[in-house]
């Protein structure tokens, strides 16, 4: 079996997509990394972590 290709998910998103898509590429929990995303982005006085996700989102393609 190929593994998945990295793209935004379709069926599981809560926003964009995103970090749906990183956790289907990687065979992660995708509740367990947005939780860490979002603790990581929080920690690092948010910014960084909002502008790394909206990158992600205009360069990752959506997948099927």
């Amino acid at each position: 079996m190929a593994k998945p290709t990295l793209s935004r998910t379709t069926e599981d998103r809560v926003i964009a997509g995103v970090v749906g898509g990183i956790a289907r590429r990687f065979g992660w929990n995708p509740t367990v990394l947005r939780i860490i995303y979002v603790v990581g982005s929080v920690l690092s006085a948010a910014f960084p972590g909002i502008l790394v996700y909206l990158i992600l989102w205009l360069l990752m393609p959506e997948g099927d």
